[in-house]
């Protein structure tokens, strides 16, 4: 890690991955954390990552997840979160090279920035819109990203647009941290600046 837009992106994916266990398991989502995350999906040409998530604001629950879950001190890790952002991050990288499903991706978002004039981002339909991509273009891929929760949740199928529109938030938040020089080994040998810059932002957020 080496730069306020690398954690910010990164935040935005343990953010996003947040989001998902959430609704798998709670059936809700935090309000103001998902529409910064559905929000960072339709801000394709955006000239930088605090452009995308409006700065430390946008991030700070997964700003608070980075710090509780790499600081060395942390007793209980949440290992869940961290399986999704690690399971998105190896699809991004066949995403990345197939140019169709690229395609697929970005005519998707324009139809839904279309359907934005007309609702909120939170909105049902906009919710549903998102999942629909994500069904199209990504759970198709292997190996496909195994959710946890609790089934009468995940039978909802409200909640299940909320997760797959989650998981595509986190796809995003992948591409740009990938974008921003963001490494896998980051999540292993950098985790101590990663607490540090993260306790940082969250502090200028405040």
């Amino acid at each position: 890690m080496s730069n306020n837009d690398q954690l910010l992106a990164l935040a935005g994916m343990f953010q996003a991955a947040l989001l998902v266990r959430q609704a798998a398991r709670e059936g809700r989502v935090d309000n103001a954390s998902f529409e910064a995350s559905l929000g960072s999906i339709l801000k394709v040409d955006a000239a930088t990552t605090s452009d995308v998530f409006g700065d430390a604001e946008g991030v700070r629950a997964g700003l608070g997840i980075l710090q509780s879950l790499f600081d060395p001190s942390t007793k209980e890790r949440d290992l869940e979160i961290a399986r999704y952002v690690v399971a998105i991050v190896a699809l991004e990288k066949k995403v990345s090279r197939d140019t169709k499903r690229l395609q697929g991706l970005g005519d998707g978002i324009e139809r839904v920035k279309r359907q934005c004039e007309m609702f909120p981002i939170t909105h049902s339909n906009i919710v549903a819109a998102f999942a629909n991509i994500y069904a199209e273009t990504i759970s198709t891929l292997e190996p496909r990203v195994m959710v946890s929760g609790e089934q009468g949740h995940l039978n909802n199928p409200e909640t299940a647009n909320k997760v797959r529109a989650a998981l595509l938030a986190l796809l995003r938040a992948a591409v740009l941290w990938r974008q921003k020089g963001g490494k896998r080994w980051h999540l292993i040998f950098a985790r101590n600046r990663i607490v540090r810059e993260a306790k940082q932002l969250l502090a200028s957020a405040r």
